[in-house]
């Protein structure tokens, strides 16, 4: 029998993640971290910018127990990213909040100044989206592709990294 890569990352994802799914049991806090980092980055090479190191601050709401959200993190700091991570048993308020629609839902969302960056967005994509400037909400990479940063393994699935913006309208930023 063989399975896709979808389905591992929905297994992985209903076992280390499936809390990011649930209906909202509270308000909990959510406050943005201002940053526009400039650099241009490829698959794990480290950063070099003229951008002062508190501009690549992300803060990133995750389920404590995730690992692969933990990984998607240290992804970012190897590129050069100072990480703040708020550790949320719940996360539907914090994707309510920014607008992350439920077909663009994945395991973590991260804020950077006036972008959300949800699920195993690649690092360069998010630096090449804050030189840009678009005029969209943010990035997302829904579900959990095997072999997006954070979900390396022994398979690599193609995914796409989509924009989108507060209306839930996407296109596509980039293919991987």
């Amino acid at each position: 029998m063989k399975v896709s890569g979808l389905a591992i990352a929905m297994a992985f994802a209903a076992a280390g993640c499936s809390k990011a799914a649930e209906e909202p049991k509270g308000s909990d806090p959510v406050q943005v971290a201002s940053a526009t980092p400039s650099a241009s980055l490829r698959d794990g090479a480290q950063a070099t910018s003229s951008v002062s190191p508190s501009t690549r601050s992300i803060k990133v709401y995750k389920d404590p127990n995730c690992g692969c959200c933990k990984e998607w993190i240290k992804h970012l700091e190897q590129n050069g990213f100072t990480v703040e991570v708020v550790d949320m048993p719940d996360l539907s308020a914090v994707k309510m909040k920014y607008g992350v629609s439920d077909n663009l839902r994945s395991c973590h969302t991260g804020v950077i100044g006036d972008y959300v960056i949800e699920g195993h967005v690649p690092a360069d994509l998010i630096v090449k989206m804050l030189e840009e400037k678009p005029q969209i909400a943010g990035l997302a990479v829904p579900g959990m592709p095997m072999g997006s940063p954070g979900m390396e393994g022994a398979t690599k699935e193609a995914y796409d990294v989509l924009t989108f913006d507060r209306a839930g309208h996407t296109t596509v930023y980039a293919q991987r």
